[in-house]
């Protein structure tokens, strides 16, 4: 049996401008409140998301 104890998300933006990454990294900071995914087994699972700019 399979049991999911962690799940590690990593964005990677590619090209974005420079004056958009504040503006990125706001929705990054507010994306685990809006995420249903994680409204839902954010309580049973440990999820942690890193956001990177290539």
């Amino acid at each position: 049996m399979l049991v999911v104890k962690r799940i590690r998300v990593r964005y990677r933006l590619r090209g974005c401008p420079v004056e958009k990454r504040a503006a990125a990294e706001r929705a990054h900071e507010h994306h685990a409140r809006r995420c249903p995914v994680h409204q839902s087994i954010g309580g049973c699972v440990s999820m942690t998301t890193a956001l990177e700019f290539v």
